[in-house]
């Protein structure tokens, strides 16, 4: 093992290391040869590391508990939005950086951070980028980066299976919005955002971390926030409800959100907030980063500077 120091001063036979953290059902790339290549390109540059696989659902989150509490210098996660979803939980509060190699199937947060989905520069960035604070939303204990919501992104989360995205990759997600579509059902949703309280029939009530899906997959992106560039570091939760009436007012609340046009319009709701509680009746399936998390109710917080992650210098 290296000795070394940290940045955050800590000293000991794990300062000067990254731990690697790698979910094997990420994206679809052979696990073997992955664990190949980064080794391989860690070991180029120089760079001290250990690699653990996670083996089940909220694992990621006690080894990177595990490794502030060993000192490592950061933690690396090779995986998609869930897995680093899972490791900002454990990192939380703390002063070890969060890195991000990308192997997902959507990979959005690297995309709103412009962190490189290519392996070798994102292993650049993992030793060698600038650790920025990034805001997180919370919900009971669990952190999210990019998204949560109830209702129909939910239920596309859930319908994207992992066959499905090992057979199409992105493809996935674009059957699965289709095939909700067509049968989504809007439920009566109550809101309240810092004691604001709001009663819709809606199809889905989101919480935006970040600011935009999708941008470098389909022709437009599908931005969370009127001003989507920064949206991480506001210390607020973008609410996105999204309430059509039928399919035809549905493609219509896309192409507004697709321009940004958030006002006028009781099909499209955006507002923000740093506490908001969504419940529905009746209860409906919620997801926090694509991860399904149980129905509603539930209670979001918007955690300021929750996490720093190694962004390109």
């Amino acid at each position: 093992m290296v000795i070394g120091s940290s940045p955050n001063g800590a000293t000991g036979p794990y300062a000067g290391r990254t731990l690697i953290i790698l979910n094997p059902a990420a994206g679809q790339d052979d696990v073997g040869r992955l664990r190949r290549l980064i080794g391989g390109a860690f070991a180029a540059r120089g760079a001290s590391f250990d690699l653990a696989e996670t083996r089940h659902a909220g694992h990621a989150t006690t080894l990177a508990r595990e490794a502030v509490a060993l000192g490592y210098r950061a933690v690396c996660v090779v995986g998609g939005d869930g897995t680093l979803a899972e490791a900002a939980t454990g990192l939380a509060g703390t002063d070890t950086p969060l890195a991000v190699i990308p192997r997902g199937t959507a990979n959005q947060v690297a995309h709103n951070l412009h962190i490189p989905t290519e392996l070798e520069a994102a292993v650049d960035v993992a030793i060698h980028g600038r650790p920025i604070p990034m805001d997180l939303g919370r919900i009971d204990g669990r952190a999210f980066a990019l998204v949560a919501g109830a209702g129909y992104d939910a239920a596309v989360m859930a319908a994207a299976t992992r066959a499905l995205k090992e057979r199409w990759g992105f493809g996935a997600y674009i059957f699965a919005a289709v095939r909700q579509a067509l049968t989504a059902t809007p439920v009566d949703f109550t809101v309240i955002a810092d004691g604001q309280e709001i009663r819709v029939r809606a199809v889905t009530v989101m919480l935006a971390n970040m600011g935009e899906l999708f941008a470098h997959f389909l022709p437009f992106g599908l931005p969370l926030a009127p001003q989507p560039t920064r949206s991480w570091q506001d210390g607020l939760l973008d609410v996105v409800i999204v309430a059509p009436r039928n399919l035809t007012e549905f493609a219509a609340v896309l192409w507004r959100a697709a321009h940004r046009r958030f006002g006028g319009d009781d099909r499209l709701i955006h507002l923000q907030a740093r506490e908001v509680s969504i419940q529905a009746d009746p209860p409906i399936a919620v997801q926090i980063d694509g991860d399904a998390a149980g129905e509603t109710p539930v209670t979001a917080t918007a955690v300021r500077q929750g996490v720093r992650i190694l962004t390109p210098a």
